[in-house]
């Protein structure tokens, strides 16, 4: 019978559940949240079914496949659509497709309602959203490899996917192959404990007091190497967690004590792969396809590993784009194709004893070291400075009047707080005119560029003007272009949150409050107003003032107009020429004048 003396012994794959026809095996769930076989010797006949179905103790008789060397692709699918909603570049769904037009069936993980993760199959091709794009933990498999295996004796078409390991156990529990069966695993750097992931969530759920109601790793919108969660909460409100700002992603990477004990002596590393088609990110396609198959939105490495598997893989062609690449360049981006996962930079058993005591904000803090609030050392405050003169010098040269007003504004004018040592400063480019009046205020938490060019010798004017008692906040970089007007009256606040941009000739013009979130971009000739210029009309409940607020990864295209009272949210898209005077729901795109809603559940990346 199963007897795991050490946790490294196990995966937690749930084969050994599946294989006990009498019952005598359930699962256990220790501090960290995984979970481990336990069995009832009263129930148990020892059969030794558990043993040798467990894919770590037949690891030498799995590990075989009829490929002499696996043959490599880059790959994305041609439908946009499913590549911004897949991890990488959309493979999965098109071997998916295929089983489905076959009128097979797809199994894979899926999250529940309370996210965590189970493993599932059906042939209902509606099924698909849920079973793309990796979860980043560990799924309950328990009851998939009976389900397979009956699907399989009934002559149905099956297609499935899971961590290597996983399906090293579907191969032991199946004990044949089978024509009509595609295994496809992915290369796993190491799988994630589900209680440290709810706590992160918990977390999460007290910092914006609603309930997540969606959640997706690796999100395309901000771009694919940015590794992205995007979480959506009951309230309507989005978070884009980074791999600058995730307490869950850099906790991953960087502590490795996450993940589960057997991760770090992983037997399903190397070659031969057991699987007939593995996926995994391309990372490093840049440096391998180019643009075509790489503009950060997810590549695909894809390996065939066997006969079967290559020719399924050549029968799905029509849908991806497909590039043939050599063995040797998957592994430079890809070490955990080969390599187990390092031992945790932090102490594993004060971790979890921490998780069960302490807020997961204050485990993060404790355990996780800090990605952007180093101290600022004496080098740091050198680099900074040296970064300041490099920006100044790039877009002054020789010009003794440019450097004169960056050298004023960011070193002698008092209306302005910046911190040079600290990184944050403005950059002033030539041809900017600016007017910050006595009584303003300026607060620079990032580098706030303005009059960046695309021509470098145009004398097209940027303008600032801030008023007496007007309030200029930049929350982290952002660039204003050449030719644009930015004026700020009397108690006004122009907020800009940072991380975006404007184009050529914008007006922004702020008479009560302006707010720009995270990431917004702006095209050319765009113009933002909260105010009608002291202009009244005799009308019921008009105001000349009325505040506007443009959510965080919004796109104003080219020409649009946003008029006193506008609300945008996230993730919008205002059509060129469009005029926005009241709300605009997040995900939506607009056009015309007024704006009207012409799709939904839109997004995109710059």
């Amino acid at each position: 019978m199963i007897n795991i003396t050490d946790k490294k012994d196990c995966c937690g794959c749930n084969a050994c559940g599946d294989i006990c026809s009498r019952n005598a095996i359930t699962f256990i769930t220790d501090i960290e949240g995984f979970w481990y076989p336990k069995v009832d010797a009263e129930k148990c006949n020892d059969c030794g079914l558990c043993e040798k179905t467990c894919p770590i103790i037949n690891i030498q008789s799995l590990k075989k496949n009829d490929l002499g060397q696996s043959e490599c692709h880059a790959a994305i699918h041609k439908n946009l659509e499913i590549r911004f909603d897949s991890t990488s570049g959309g493979v999965f769904s098109a071997l998916a497709e295929k089983t489905y037009r076959d009128g097979g069936y797809v199994g894979g993980a899926i999250f529940n309602e309370n996210f965590s993760v189970r493993h599932f199959i059906s042939n209902d091709k509606k099924d698909l959203s849920a079973l793309r794009s990796s979860k980043y933990l560990q799924s309950n498999a328990l009851g998939f490899y009976t389900a397979v295996k009956d699907l399989l004796k009934q002559g149905e078409k099956v297609l499935v996917c899971g961590t290597p390991c996983q399906m090293s156990a579907l191969r032991a529990f199946l004990r044949k192959d089978y024509e009509n069966l595609i295994i496809v695993d992915f290369i796993c750097r190491g799988i994630n404990s589900p209680k440290v992931f709810r706590k992160y969530l918990d977390y999460l759920e007290d910092r914006f007091n609603s309930k997540v109601v969606y959640f997706k790793a690796k999100n395309k919108e901000l771009g694919w190497r940015e590794l992205t969660s995007k979480i959506v909460f009951e309230n309507k409100e989005v978070l884009y967690d980074t791999k600058e700002t995730s307490f869950f992603t850099i906790g991953y990477l960087q502590t490795g004590v996450y993940s589960r004990p057997s991760c770090y002596d992983c037997q399903f590393k190397g070659f031969p792969r057991i699987a007939d088609i593995t996926i995994a990110d391309f990372w490093g396609a840049e440096r391998v396809v180019g643009k075509e198959l790489d503009n950060d939105l997810g590549t695909s490495l894809v390996m065939t590993n066997s006969q079967k598997g290559k020719k399924y893989y050549e029968q799905i062609q029509s849908t991806l784009l497909s590039k043939p690449i050599t063995f040797d360049t998957i592994f430079k981006g890809n070490p955990a194709l080969t390599k187990s996962l390092n031992l945790p930079v932090v102490d594993r058993k004060s971790f979890y004893e921490d998780l069960d005591k302490l807020p997961f904000k204050e485990v993060a803090e404790k355990y996780i070291k800090p990605l952007n609030n180093n101290p600022l050392t004496a080098r740091r405050k050198i680099k900074n400075l040296l970064k300041f003169l490099f920006r100044v010098y790039k877009v002054s040269g020789l010009n003794i009047k440019t450097w004169y007003q960056n050298i004023k504004y960011n070193l002698f004018c008092k209306q302005i707080e910046n911190k040079i040592l600290a990184g944050h400063f403005i950059v002033i480019n030539k041809h900017c005119v600016l007017d910050i009046k006595k009584g303003a205020e300026v607060v620079l938490n990032g580098i706030f560029t303005l009059g960046w060019k695309k021509f470098a010798s145009s004398k097209l004017e940027t303008r600032l003007l801030i008023e007496n008692k007007a309030q200029l906040l930049i929350d982290s970089d952002f660039s204003v272009g050449y030719g644009s007007d930015i004026e700020i009256f009397k108690n006004a606040k122009l907020h800009i949150k940072g991380k975006g941009a404007t184009n050529i000739n914008a007006t922004i013009i702020c008479g009560e409050a302006i707010t720009l979130g995270e990431y917004v971009m702006l095209g050319r000739n765009i113009t933002i107003r909260d105010n009608n210029g002291n202009h009244y009309i005799a009308r019921r409940g008009y105001k000349d003032t009325r505040s506007v607020v443009i959510g965080q990864h919004a796109w104003l295209c080219e020409g649009c107009t946003i008029i006193a009272g506008a609300k945008i949210g996230d993730g919008a898209i205002i059509g060129a020429k469009s005029l926005v005077a009241n709300a605009v729901p997040a995900f939506t795109m607009v056009s015309g004048v007024p704006a009207v809603v012409v799709d939904e559940d839109v997004y995109w990346k710059y």
